[in-house]
């Protein structure tokens, strides 16, 4: 493994991660809190696409039906992500603490992987959502898909425990199932282009430029700690890392997407 060890690293090290955890829980529950307040009612119908039965004058056949599957209010639903972030700053910084320098010490933050899980996932739906994925099935597979991207991240540093050099298997096979969700987001796009009298708003592809360009720094982060380039053979300036690009995205997304589509009405 190109990580150096942090068992041996000054307590006071830790001390100034679990200030830098709280303060960033500071600012996610702040954006998040100002999400709520300051989004308009703006909202996005869901729908399911499932089979129906059709019979008539002795016929039988299968079709599409459409139905709604009710909305989901964006202000909320973005202020969302933020506030998981926050609360688990919050855990890290003070119940959790203990068991948070224990996993660093060993060059793991399990805590990390699974918030991503959630928060990023979601955030990757909400993206899907305003260049028209609506149907719920598409977009559980989207959060799903998304999802094991960071849990391979939590069996890369979990794996690499017990190798003798770095294995990269559980990085590439994130990344296969992290590029996916864009796939299908690219191919919405170009469909919407290709349609008459439909344009997705600018503020949606600076949206799309932007966090997938944030998406792929996170791995590039881990590339570099387990290559031990520079800086990130230590793991903690790595950890530090995730935590401010975190924050960078999730802030990010939030004001663009207000900025686009939540401006008080």
């Amino acid at each position: 493994m190109s990580i150096s060890a942090t068992s041996m690293q000054p307590a006071r090290i830790y001390i100034n991660l679990r200030r830098f955890n709280l303060v960033m829980g500071v600012f996610h529950l702040i954006q998040g809190i100002a999400m709520i307040v300051l989004s308009s009612s703006f909202s996005i119908t869901l729908s399911t696409l499932y089979l129906r039965a059709v019979v008539g004058n002795g016929s039988f056949s299968l079709e599409q039906n459409l139905q709604e599957a009710g909305s989901i209010p964006f202000g909320p639903a973005v202020a969302l992500f933020l506030l998981m972030s926050a609360a688990a700053h919050f855990l890290l910084g003070t119940v959790l603490y203990d068991w948070y320098v224990k996993n660093l010490k060993l060059n793991v933050n399990q805590a990390r992987w699974y918030e991503y899980a959630f928060s990023s996932s979601l955030m990757i739906v909400l993206i899907g959502m305003l260049v028209g994925i609506y149907d719920v099935s598409t977009l559980i597979l989207i959060f799903g898909l998304n999802a094991m991207m960071n849990l391979f991240g939590l069996m890369m540093e979990l794996h690499n425990q017990t190798t003798p050099k770095t294995d990269w298997t559980a990085f590439i096979f994130g990344c296969i199932a992290g590029i996916i969700p864009w796939i299908v987001i690219v191919l919405y796009i170009g469909g919407a282009a290709q349609s008459v009298n439909t344009e997705i708003p600018g503020f949606v592809y600076a949206i799309l430029i932007s966090i997938f360009v944030f998406f792929n720094i996170f791995a590039l982060n881990m590339w570099l700690q387990y290559k031990g380039i520079g800086p990130w053979k230590h793991y903690l300036f790595g950890e530090y890392t995730y935590i401010v690009l975190s924050l960078v995205a999730k802030s990010v997304l939030a004001w663009q997407i207000w900025a686009g589509q939540l401006q008080p009405t």
